[in-house]
Formats: structure tokens, sequence, C-alpha cells
């Protein structure tokens, strides 16, 4: 009777020596529940790092360009297409105009088309094309803008031959239908509208004619077309108006270039090349020179009140 006793003894207090190693009803329940809070913690952050790392590289993918317009991989086609387009809408323009003038051809009555008319015409296609385009390619419609934006990290430079090829087709194509418009006097007599420094003025006069034009042009399209601080508002109004204002100065000295698609497209059509260096480079040295400015001097100056 002593042994069974001294037995049950025995199990009974290793069964409560074991007990308290077990957690209770609502330590098992409390235990649970922390496990469970940490691993949604965890999840949670890993996610969190996963989305911005998502959001990081998407940013370094996409570049914000002129009057709000994305610059990446997969809108590149259609950046193409509407710089393409906005560069044929300003050399058909322009240049239609242009080659009237010179034919002393008249809409209606008597008068003529005259250098005003070809300085609006610019200015009001290139008005017209900002409106329009802007906010899909940057309707940049000029390679010297395309390089000068480029020189100071506003555009990325693996895009450049994409747009400044699609300028040049639409130069081109704008130059046909001028010729188709106004039939082979247009080629014959008028080039075009091809710009070459007039009688008595040198290539090296007239490069420096075309980088100061330009240089006014693209000083005022970056100021209103990258930076915030411009009202949104007037960028089209202000950079048509600059390149009416850089063809009513050039004119008389060099025919007003100010953009080398704006010359190539009708000179490859029209098969003449004279001084085609100056229309090529000094467009661009007036660019990067305006853009380089604005971003080291104007960009960095707060209006005070």
């Amino acid at each position: 009777m002593s042994e069974r006793y001294d037995r049950e003894e025995k199990l009974r207090r290793e069964a409560e020596d074991r007990r308290p190693s077990e957690p209770s009803f609502d330590d098992r329940r409390y235990g649970d529940k922390e496990p469970r809070v940490e691993r949604r913690t965890r999840t949670a952050g890993s996610s969190d790092s996963a989305g911005r790392g998502r959001q990081e590289g998407s940013s370094q993918d996409q570049t914000q360009g002129m009057y709000g317009s994305q610059i990446d991989a997969s809108n590149l086609l259609g950046s193409a297409v509407a710089e393409l387009i906005g560069t044929f809408i300003l050399i058909f323009t322009g240049c239609a105009v242009a080659t009237a003038a010179v034919l002393q051809a008249s809409t209606a009555g008597p008068l003529s088309y005259n250098s005003l008319a070809v300085a609006l015409a610019f200015g009001l296609a290139l008005t017209v094309i900002v409106a329009a385009i802007g906010h899909v390619s940057g309707a940049h419609v000029n390679p010297a803008v395309t390089l000068g934006l480029a020189a100071t990290n506003k555009f990325p430079w693996q895009y450049v031959p994409v747009y400044i090829g699609a300028q040049l087709v639409g130069a081109i194509l704008g130059a046909i239908a001028v010729w188709i418009t106004y039939g082979e006097a247009a080629r014959e007599l008028a080039d075009l509208a091809a710009t070459f420094p007039v009688e008595g003025v040198g290539d090296l006069r007239a490069f420096l004619v075309e980088v100061l034009v330009t240089f006014i042009l693209v000083f005022v399209v970056i100021s209103v077309a990258t930076d915030d601080r411009a009202p949104a508002g007037v960028a089209p109004l202000a950079v048509g108006f600059a390149l009416a204002c850089g063809v009513l100065i050039a004119g008389p000295v060099t025919g007003g270039s100010l953009n080398p698609a704006r010359t190539l497209g009708p000179m490859i059509i029209a098969g003449r090349f004279d001084a085609v260096w100056v229309y090529i480079l000094a467009p661009i040295v007036g660019a990067v020179l305006a853009a380089l400015v604005y971003d080291r001097f104007a960009s960095q100056s707060d209006a005070t009140g």
C-alpha cells in the first residue's frame, strides 16, 4: 500500500513539474499572435522596399522632358513620330511662305508675301507645334535644341540620334511638300527656301549671326520649357515669338535658319549646298551656349519681390 502511494505521489509531482513549462491557454493565444504580427511587418517592409525599388528604377528610366513630356524607351516611337510631324509642319509652313515670297505669289489680290510674312509663318507654326506636341515629345523640332538639352543633361544622349533622325526626315518631307505645292519653279527659282548667306556676306559673318540668333531662341525655349517657375501657358507664344524675332534679325543676312533641319531639308531636295557647314554648326554652337548659360546662371537664381 505504501509503495503504491509513493508511486502515485511521484507521478503527481512529475506532472506538476511539467505543467509550468507548458503555456497556458492565454499564453498560447498571445504567443501565436506575436509571430503573426511580426511576420506581417516583415512582409510589408519587404513589399515596401520592392515598391520603392520599382519606383526608383522607373524614375531612372524615365526623363522629364520639355513642357511636361516624359521621355523613355516605352514612348520613344511616339515621341519620334511627333518630332517628325512637328518638323514637317514647321518646314512646310515656313518654307512654303518663304518660297511664295521669292516667287512673289499672293494669297488674294496684287500684294505678295514679304519678309514679315515669312517670320510670322515660322513663328506661328512653332507656336502651334509646341501647343500640339509639346506634352508628347517636348517639341524640339530642331537638332540644335536637342543637342543643347543633351549637353546640360536635360535629355538622354541615347535618344539624340532618334530625335535628330526624325527631325531630318520631317524636314525633307516638308521640303518635298513645298515642291509639290508650288511646282518646279519652287525648286528651280527659289531653292525651296533653303537658306544661304546673302551676297556680300562671308561665311564667318553668317556663322556669327546664326550663333547669336540661335542663342536667343534656345535660351527662351529652355527658360519656359524646362523651368517650373515659368508660367506654362506662355510657353508656346514665347517660343514662337523668339523664332520670329530670330528670323527677322538674321533674314537679311543669312536667311534666318536657326535650325540645321530647316536648312538641310530644302538643301537636300533642291540639290544646292552653299555654306552648308554654317547652317549645321552655328545653330548647334548657339544652342549649346544658351543651354549652358541658362543652366549655370539663370536656373540658379530666384526672382525677388
